[in-house]
Parts: structure tokens; sequence; C-alpha cells
């Protein structure tokens, strides 16, 4: 059983690491003719329809301590959102994904600041590797510099300051409601913060922002399915396979080839992320 649940969340990773390289496809393919806020608000919406009638029938959002809260992860989430469609937008797309690999990093730096939780060696290492690898693939002051992996970087920062929150909230809220009410909250602010831009996309346009949004929902699905088989540490070294994926489509669709210092950089973050969980996991193992 346990080598089946093994496949399946590995078939599960798999499919979604696909499915978040056509999700940076469509982000790019959108580029100039639809505001990164108004595919933000698609994509909440979208998903929102999609998962309204497991809302319905499973979730009882009045028993949630927690109002403005939601609100407040729903915002940043949201505005990670929007920070990763314009570093898709302006960035090659090897790059930008890259650079949310440091996520981790960022976390273990809040909840060691802010939570007090405790950081040893692997997880030290962890971070100089995850800064390392961010200078490496950015560059600063050097003649190819791009300033818009910033925005794949802030959107790293906010994607880890949600998690802190999520630490918080999970203590006295339920997964289910969790999730519900960040999908209810997403949808009115996105379409607050879209209507200065708003420019009513063309058929072909909302086509791709449903298909976004379905995708989204999707992915969303199969990693919680993928988690639900398996414990996480097995599933973790998974989730970069999300960067030779969006590298061999951004290459297939936009003639991108990611240089060097993409891959260099990637690989060191990479390996600071695998150090920290192998220490992670050493130490529980040591555990009475």
């Amino acid at each position: 059983m346990q080598a089946s649940n093994q496949r399946l969340a590995v078939t599960a990773m798999l499919i979604a690491a696909f499915l978040a390289g056509l999700d940076a496809v469509i982000v790019r393919s959108l580029a100039g003719g639809v505001h990164p806020l108004v595919i933000a608000f698609f994509r909440a919406f979208v998903g929102l329809i999609v998962v309204l009638p497991w809302i319905i029938a499973r979730v009882e959002l009045r028993a949630s301590p927690y109002r403005g809260l939601h609100f407040l992860r729903a915002a940043l989430k949201q505005a990670s959102l929007v920070a990763l469609f314009l570093a898709f937008t302006h960035a090659p797309l090897a790059d930008a994904t890259a650079i949310t690999f440091t996520m981790p990093v960022f976390l273990t730096l809040g909840a060691w600041f802010f939570l007090g939780e405790s950081i040893g060696p692997a997880r030290i290492t962890a971070i100089l590797f995850g800064f390392v690898g961010i200078v490496i693939i950015i560059r600063p002051g050097g003649s190819n510099f791009d300033p818009w992996l910033l925005a794949a970087l802030i959107g790293a920062i906010l994607t880890a300051v949600i998690q802190l929150i999520l630490r918080r909230m999970a203590m006295s809220d339920s997964a289910d409601r969790l999730v519900a009410w960040n999908l209810l909250a997403m949808a009115p602010l996105g379409l607050i913060a879209a209507l200065p831009v708003w420019v009513t996309p063309t058929p072909g346009q909302m086509a791709l922002l449903a298909a976004q949004g379905v995708l989204g929902a999707l992915n969303m699905s199969l990693i919680t399915r993928a988690f639900s088989l398996v414990e996480a540490s097995f599933l973790a070294p998974l989730d970069y396979l999300r960067l030779p994926v969006v590298a061999v489509l951004a290459y297939l669709f936009f003639d991108e080839f990611p240089p060097w210092n993409t891959w260099i950089g990637a690989g060191i973050i990479i390996l600071g992320a695998l150090v920290a969980t192998g220490g992670v996991i050493r130490g529980r193992s040591r555990r009475p």
C-alpha cells in the first residue's frame, strides 16, 4: 500500500509541475493584453467557481474564529500572485521560477525572527545557499541584471509571510475552512484591485484566463492529494521539477533557454533546501 501511495503521489506531483508550467506560459501569453491585476482576479474568481460546490457541501464557514486575518491573508496572496505574474510577464520564465524556490529560506528566517523557532546548522546552511543562489541568478550590479526578477523575489517573501500566518491560524481553524475562506476573500479583493486598470478581456483572452483558473484549482487539488498520501519530506524535493518543466515549455513556446547561471543558482538553492530537509528528518528520527 505504501509503494502504491508513493507512486500516486509522485504522479500527482509530476502533473502538478506540468500544470504550473502551463500556468506560467499562459501568463506570458497574456502579457501586454491583460493587466496582472486582472489576471489575478480571474485566477481567484474561476478557482472559486470551480470549488464552490465543495465549499457549500462540506465547509462550515461560520465556525471559523477568524475574520480579518482571512482577508489579510487573501490580500497578501493576491499581492504575491501579482508579483509573480509581473515576473513571468517580463523576466525569463526559468529564472523567475528558480527564484520562487527561495520561499523556504524566508520562511525559516521568519519562523526564527517572529515565532522564536530555533534554527540548526542545516537550516543556516540552507539560508546561506539560498542567498548565494539568488545572487547568482539575479546578478545584481551586472550588465545582465533584470530588475523584474525582484518581483519574483517579492512574491517568494510574501508567500513565506502567508505561511507564517497560516501556522498561527491552523492552531484554531480547520484546513478546509482556511482554504474556503481564502478563495472567498480573494475574489472580491481581486476585483477591487483590478477595477482601476480594468479592460474587458477579448474572448480569446477570457478563454486563457478561464483555463488558468481551472489549472490553478486542479494544481491545488493534486498537491493536496499528494500530501495526504505520503510524508511531506518525501514530496518536498519533487516540487523542484517545476524548473525543468518550465524551462522546456519556455523553450518550446518562446524560444527561451536558461543561461548557465540560472541552472547553477537554482542548483545551489535546491541543494541547500535538501540539506535543510535532511537535517530536519534526522533531528526528528533522534527524538524518543
